[in-house]
């Protein structure tokens, strides 16, 4: 991974919701695929619908993507809660800023898809001043979601984004 370390290990667990931030770069994308291939993990995650027109559609759908149109309120959560129900093993990574843009509060599709289907929160951050993917403790969600989501932001700072200026930390 071309100098790249990565800290900690995905837990033995047959589910999880990984979270990754801070989502900076479309370089992130490249990073966190290099990632998935040197820990041999079977993750899927999400990415807007325009990602998977041809030419390379199909190579996203087999590194695990799956299409979500962000513009309507489609029923995503309760759709992935029930695969990661239905599923022996799942992954799911996402990146809970849901852009690459400053955002003041994350999303909270991955919160109600992990309480909803009683499976872990994997923090993961993507270090670029340190070139390091730490790999964080799994959380278990406890349904206070102020409470919960401050604690998970708690693990992020704006100088591990590629760009510090388009992580807003806590």
């Amino acid at each position: 991974m071309r100098g790249w370390q990565i800290s900690g290990a995905i837990p033995a667990v047959p589910k999880c919701i990984i979270i990754v931030a801070p989502h900076t770069s479309n370089w992130d994308f490249p990073l966190g695929v290099a990632a998935m291939f040197a820990l041999d993990l079977d993750a899927h995650w999400f990415g807007k619908n325009t990602l998977f027109w041809p030419p390379f559609g199909w190579l996203l759908r087999h590194l695990g993507g799956r299409p979500v149109r962000r513009d309507t309120a489609g029923g995503v959560v309760e759709e992935m809660t029930a695969i990661v129900r239905a599923e022996p093993t799942f992954l799911l990574a996402l990146a809970p800023e849901g852009t690459r843009k400053p955002v003041a509060r994350w999303r909270s599709g991955f919160y109600r898809i992990a309480e909803a289907a009683d499976v872990p929160v994997v923090p993961v951050a993507f270090d670029w001043s340190t070139k390091t993917i730490w790999i964080m403790e799994p959380f278990r969600v406890t349904g206070n979601l102020p409470a919960d989501m401050r604690h998970l932001r708690s693990f992020y700072r704006s100088e591990m984004g590629r760009d510090p200026t388009k992580f807003v930390a806590s």
